[in-house]
């Protein structure tokens, strides 16, 4: 027998305001239903609107939009006709959300537990002592671990792929009939990524929630979803079964999307302004946090790191969540104070601390951050966050500064009338690329990149990648990149380093890292890879023994 939908979405319309104070519509007619404890896929380019429909059936609209036209129901509520006091019932309740960032969702300064069943107090569901072993029975569903006391901890105590599930547990904690997923593996390395999306895979089938999953990652859509749809510009461009979309597209954007994520294959960039001494140069690093400055630290991360990187060529560092990598980042930049050990740019010894070095070596040496959300001033417009490094570095003003605020922007593929508009109202992958184009803004000689391209779709982060190759050409350009995706390190990297504990254990050339890595953990991390396969996921076959040894499950 037929069930009917959880979800009806009929005719959606969302309008948005431009700068210029006129109205355009972003979401375009789009008709869709979801079943009972069926998990459905949003993928597309980033501004293709997935995250804006998802955020339509709890009747909420980002700054900027609205809903213009259509409905949306969502069990026995009619989501559009209800007021906003009506929706906030809904919230929590019977529709929840996952976001993209865990690390923006909770508050630093409370205790997760506090946070976790927060909706059980707002929307008075249970009380307080049946609300936190609620919150205990998800802790072990979502496979976390010490599940009696993890929920006493802060969220900086806890690592990336926990305070992901634990974003889980608490909108699952009021016992939704329908779950949106933002992008919840997105920031996370591969195998803390199994980890989640195993947990998420098996906390959904045994309720029997709904979910709506928006993601970019064909590879990851494969593993949860039972069918997708394909957005572009804000229209459907093709809906099938899961296995249909991956094997048999038929909309030629689909194809699109599906060629995007074939590897990209590395060609070495020849670059100009050749030099016998390396861009950069680490010796006998060691870093930690806690402690006083320069001092040995409470907590040792990073032990004795050793690594040179030519100029012209590209490093790149991978490992498991916790591993240093961002730390190693961090310590080379001059954000965190190593204890031991010198960094050299050019034979030039860098300053421990940054507040120490000269501007030059500040300008030469640029970051770009994993987490937008919280890298960007959430208060200034665009073109004022990109304006400041054009003054401090060039003494930029007026409309000289306007006119390269605009080059930037277009340099990392966004318009210019974006400058007008704050960090709240981009996509992530727009705000990622505001990231980018920041640093890009110092005209530096060298830049580490922190995860940039993980909240990016296939189709930009492939853009992305390009354009790397292309500033690399044109500038001299080198770059240490961190990721916790191989494919893009293979695409773009010379030589990988693979963390683990804060160590080195295995540097190889990037085309040889699938095939002759000889380190346990490297193995590892090429193995838990996913597939564009339905079945990858559940037929992933990995020693227990070895799993527990190298991560932090």
């Amino acid at each position: 027998m037929p069930t009917d939908p959880l979800v009806t979405v009929r005719d959606l319309r969302v309008g948005a305001i431009t700068d210029a104070s006129r109205k355009v519509e972003i979401i375009r007619g789009v008709d869709f239903d979801v079943a009972p404890g069926e998990i459905v896929a949003l993928i597309g380019e980033s501004g293709s609107g997935k995250t804006t429909i998802a955020l339509s059936l709890m009747g909420h609209a980002r700054p900027g939009c609205f809903i213009s036209g259509g409905s949306v129901r969502v069990g026995d509520f009619d989501v559009t006709g209800l007021s906003e006091r009506a929706r906030r019932e809904l919230r929590g309740t019977e529709v929840s959300y996952v976001p993209q960032s865990a690390a923006a969702a909770f508050n630093p300064a409370k205790r997760i537990i506090d946070q976790v069943v927060e909706v059980t107090k707002i929307h008075r569901l249970m009380p307080r002592a049946e609300a936190e072993e609620r919150a205990r029975e998800l802790f072990r569903a979502l496979a976390l671990p010490e599940a009696d006391s993890i929920g006493e901890r802060y969220p900086h105590q806890v690592s990336g792929g926990q305070l992901q599930r634990l974003a889980a547990a608490m909108a699952l904690v009021g016992d939704p009939q329908l779950v949106i997923f933002d992008e919840p593996t997105t920031a996370l390395d591969v195998t803390t990524q199994i980890e989640v999306l195993r947990a998420f895979r098996s906390v959904m089938e045994k309720t029997g929630m709904a979910g709506v999953y928006v993601s970019h990652d064909l590879a990851v859509v494969a593993q949860i979803a039972d069918r997708v749809i394909v957005l572009k510009n804000g229209e459907i461009q093709e809906v099938g079964a899961t296995e249909q979309i991956l094997t048999a597209p038929e909309h030629p954007y689909t194809k699109e999307l599906m060629a995007a994520f074939e590897p990209v294959p590395h060609v070495p960039v020849e670059v100009p302004h050749s030099s016998p001494k390396p861009i950069l140069e680490v010796e006998h690093l060691s870093a930690g946090y806690g402690g006083k400055p320069g001092a040995e630290p409470t907590y040792r991360i990073l032990k004795d790191i050793n690594f040179k990187l030519e100029r012209g060529r590209n490093l790149g560092v991978i490992g498991e969540s916790g591993s240093g990598k961002s730390t190693l980042a961090r310590a080379v930049a001059g954000i965190l104070q190593p204890y031991e050990g010198a960094v050299q740019l050019d034979g030039e010894e860098l300053k421990p601390d940054l507040h120490e070095r000269r501007k030059d070596h500040l300008r030469r040496l640029q970051i770009v951050f994993q987490l937008a959300d919280t890298a960007l001033n959430p208060a200034v417009p665009v073109g004022t966050i990109l304006g400041r490094p054009l003054t401090f570095y060039h003494g930029m003003k007026g409309e000289r500064r306007e006119r390269r605020v605009i080059e930037l922007l277009d340099m990392v593929q966004l318009p210019g009338a974006l400058r007008h508009r704050l960090p709240g109202e981009l996509s992530g992958g727009q705000k990622q690329r505001v990231n980018l184009a920041r640093a890009l803004a110092a005209e530096p000689e060298l830049i580490l990149c922190d995860e940039i391209t993980s909240a990016l779709d296939t189709v930009v982060g492939a853009a992305i990648l390009e354009l790397l190759k292309d500033l690399q050409k044109d500038l001299g350009l080198s770059y240490l990149f961190i990721s916790h995706d191989l494919s893009t390190v293979e695409a773009i990297c010379d030589d990988v380093l693979v963390m683990l504990n804060g160590e080195v254990v295995e540097a190889l050339p990037a085309q040889k890292m699938s095939t002759e890595a000889t380190h346990p953990y490297s193995k590892l991390l090429i193995s838990s890879v996913p597939k564009l396969d339905t079945a990858w996921l559940s037929g992933l076959e990995q020693d227990p023994e070895l799993v527990a040894r190298f991560t932090n499950r």
